[in-house]
């Protein structure tokens, strides 16, 4: 796999010129020192992956993506020295199509890259996603693991409830869905959006400031409520229990997408006792497709954001190709539709 690294500190680039030189598979198509350069050099010689700094002079890495992806796209993982520190501008980063986020790694005056062990475990799981971890072209990605079908309780206090997913370019349509719903929302809300844990809380806290609706992460244990936004917290999947209430699971271990919306829909189709609507949003590969179709064979109303909207059309194009969509519907419209469908 062929990855670039754009990053104004020399000494960074450096390290991870190392981590990327430490794994066979993978080589160093070029380094750019700030965001523009990176911009032209995309144009001309597109890498599978771009190692996105974020704070850097001339042009950013927000804007650097935006721009990239508008342009010349390509799989984009910040790399910042700080994920935490540079939250805001880390999901501005993913809203434009930037997939993941990870700490700059620090590699000591030996000249060891083994602190590049959580670089290198995200740089695998995207190469997992676009089909790179292997030499013989795209590999297949492997199904989630269905959730076996049960009777589904008849449980009269479960709210209405709309059920999200989303990935690449999601926190930017999750805002624009949650700003346009009402603080008396008369629905329950569950999301799961491909992001890590380390940042799952800043992202959540990100959302509650641009939507009337609290917005907080899924707890174990805890039951969906009316007028409440809850999102899946860990790296691990979250799903709906028999007894309605949420935990999270490991299984399917070797799926790529954490969480996944697949796996959270299948729950929902299992044991949510009166059909709700789901979403499939933005995102690359096919995740939450097929429960999606789950959840329309079980009587939900479903809807896929549209081309046109996406900033990654795979997960909402897999879900219209498999019939798993009752509507496609561009960003703006998606919050009155769930509203009329609410009245």
């Amino acid at each position: 796999m062929r990855i670039a690294i754009v990053n104004d500190v020399r000494m960074a680039a450096e390290t991870l010129r190392r981590v990327i030189a430490a794994v066979p598979s993978y080589d160093v198509a070029w380094i750019a020192y700030d965001g523009a350069e990176a911009v032209r050099q995309c144009a001309i010689d597109p890498p599978d992956l771009i190692l996105m700094d974020l704070i850097m002079p001339v042009m950013d890495g927000v804007e650097a993506t935006r721009r990239i992806m508008a342009q010349s796209p390509c799989a984009i993982l910040v790399v910042t020295a700080t994920v935490e520190g540079n939250a805001a501008q880390v999901f501005q980063a993913m809203s434009y199509g930037a997939l993941d986020a990870v700490n700059t790694p620090m590699v000591g005056v030996d000249g060891d890259p083994s602190s590049g062990q959580a670089l290198t475990s995200k740089v695998a799981t995207i190469a997992k996603l676009l089909g790179k971890n292997s030499g013989r072209g795209r590999s297949a990605e492997p199904a989630p693991e269905r959730v076996r079908s049960l009777e589904v309780p008849s449980l009269g206090a479960a709210p209405p409830l709309i059920a999200i997913g989303s990935s690449t370019g999601g926190p930017a349509a999750l805002a624009e869905i949650l700003a346009a719903l009402p603080a008396t929302l008369r629905a329950a809300i569950v999301i799961a959006q491909h992001v890590d844990e380390q940042f799952a809380q800043g992202m959540a806290d990100w959302l509650n400031d641009r939507t009337p609706l609290p917005v907080a992460i899924a707890q174990p244990g805890s039951r969906l409520q009316v007028g409440k936004v809850l999102l899946a917290g860990t790296n691990d999947h979250l799903v709906i229990n028999a007894n309605l209430r949420l935990s999270y699971t490991a299984e399917p271990r070797h799926y790529p997408y954490r969480p996944s919306v697949d796996v959270l829909f299948e729950s929902l189709a299992t044991h949510w006792p009166q059909p709700g609507q789901a979403i499939v949003l933005t995102g690359m590969g096919r995740d939450g497709a097929q429960g999606l179709k789950t959840l329309r064979d079980r009587g939900w109303h479903t809807i896929a954001q549209d081309q046109a909207t996406c900033v990654v059309y795979g997960m909402p194009k897999a879900a219209a190709e498999l019939g798993a969509a009752r509507q496609v519907l561009p960003i703006g419209a998606i919050a009155p539709a769930l509203l009329s469908q609410l009245r």
